[in-house]
């Protein structure tokens, strides 16, 4: 067991993920750590200054505990706000363009993603994001495989996706 969690420690992972609209209603949010989520309200406001005012996609936000801070990455894609918190230790661009890869993932499966998608197929929405991230570890990235048990799922209920 310890070595596993030596090798573990090289990786950093997800804290959350969470999808909002303009307003900071949540359609999407998952919570892969133990520590405690900021307010979701908050977070947003700081994105919306920060989209206003041209400036880059992440910030350094203060955990619960003070005693670490966070980064938070987000994407503004139409009304959504995609935002992930991750430890200040990692590359921010990289999870830039997992955002990116996450919403091309969601295109892909309901055809030109908005808000009512994710507000009516909120478990379809679950799981593609479970197939991406497991225990808060990007584990694929590749469209065609995250979208194959889906598909298999659809099929056997009946679904018809174009």
């Amino acid at each position: 067991y310890n070595e596993y969690k030596s090798y573990l420690r090289f990786f950093n992972m997800i804290e959350f993920l969470m999808v909002c609209n303009k307003t900071g209603a949540i359609r999407v949010l998952r919570d892969y750590s133990c520590k405690q989520l900021p307010e979701p309200r908050s977070i947003l406001n700081q994105c919306l200054r920060r989209n206003n005012q041209n400036e880059c996609s992440f910030f350094m936000n203060k955990c619960t505990d003070k005693s670490k801070e966070r980064l938070i990455v987000f994407r503004q894609y139409a009304s959504l706000y995609f935002i992930i918190g991750i430890s200040s230790e990692d590359n921010p661009m990289s999870y830039f363009a997992f955002i990116h890869n996450l919403v091309e993932t969601l295109n892909a499966y309901f055809n030109n993603v908005c808000e009512l998608d994710l507000m009516q197929n909120v478990d379809r929405a679950h799981m593609i994001l479970d197939e991406m991230v497991v225990n808060g570890f990007i584990t694929e990235s590749n469209r065609s495989r995250v979208l194959a048990p889906i598909a298999v799922l659809d099929k056997s209920i009946g679904i018809k996706r174009t």
